[in-house]
């Protein structure tokens, strides 16, 4: 399931690059997947971004319930076969609601997603992690929201502001619960090791300067949009921001 639209993702892309932990995308490299399953695809930056760090000719599955973002992600994979002729990609139209964790039949090697787990339920990652383990898969989560953003300058309702945003991201986001949100780092991180894995962490913010105004004026209008009472703070910040920090949290877990 998605509530991203294509230009929100390209927008967003450079900062996601600058933002991913390089160690941890070594650790996946070294564990040499030939299989990749990536759950809630969108237009395909987890591709984009690993494929330099892996072994040409890797296969994946993309997955997403949204088929104009999947038609996309085709679209950009045909591309990347130009660099990388062995390249195999399947695209899979799926629901994650109901069915988390996608196999077909083929087992990956790897499962990864980005900045999907802090929009699922409590019961849903319970679903998804038991699922995991089931089948002692790794997985590589980018991107979850970890509940902190500052500003610069500061305004004296930027932690109000904050506070509201956080209870809205924790509102029911279609996975059958209200959503983690910015609890999903953390939530993450107990479920797997409860069933056994050695779960690896690195902090991943967006680290957002003036020379990308578009990206802050998308955030802070979405932020903005999202909380009551936000118009005034949107347009002190509108005018006046240089500089916006939003945590998130890589993970990656591999089963003992």
């Amino acid at each position: 399931m998605s509530g991203f639209s294509a230009d929100w993702l390209d927008l967003r892309a450079p900062a996601d690059a600058a933002a991913r932990d390089k160690g941890l995308l070594e650790q996946v490299a070294a564990l040499t997947p030939r299989r990749i399953l990536d759950l809630g695809c969108g237009t395909g930056a987890m591709l984009a971004t690993l494929r330099p760090y892996l072994a040409s000719g890797t296969a994946w599955v993309l997955v997403d319930g949204d088929a104009d973002l999947l038609g996309e992600a085709e679209c950009r994979a045909n591309g990347l076969r130009r660099e990388d002729p062995g390249l195999a990609v399947t695209c899979l139209h799926r629901n994650l609601v109901d069915d988390p964790l996608p196999l077909d039949g083929a087992r990956p090697d790897l499962v990864t997603a980005t900045a999907l787990f802090d929009l699922v339920s409590a019961g849903w990652l319970d679903q998804f992690l038991d699922a995991l383990a089931a089948q002692r898969l790794p997985l590589y989560a980018a991107l979850s929201y970890d509940g902190e953003m500052r500003w610069e300058p500061a305004h004296p309702r930027d932690a109000t502001i904050t506070a509201a945003f956080n209870r809205h991201q924790r509102s029911e986001k279609g996975f059958g619960g209200p959503a983690l949100g910015p609890d999903a780092p953390q939530a993450m991180r107990a479920g797997l090791e409860a069933r056994g894995y050695r779960v690896f962490t690195a902090a991943t913010p967006w680290q957002i300067g003036a020379d990308q105004a578009a990206l802050l004026s998308a955030l802070i209008d979405g932020i903005a949009g999202a909380v009551p009472e936000g118009d005034s703070w949107r347009a002190v910040r509108q005018q006046e921001t240089r500089f916006g920090y939003v945590g998130h949290q890589d993970v990656l877990a591999l089963p003992a």
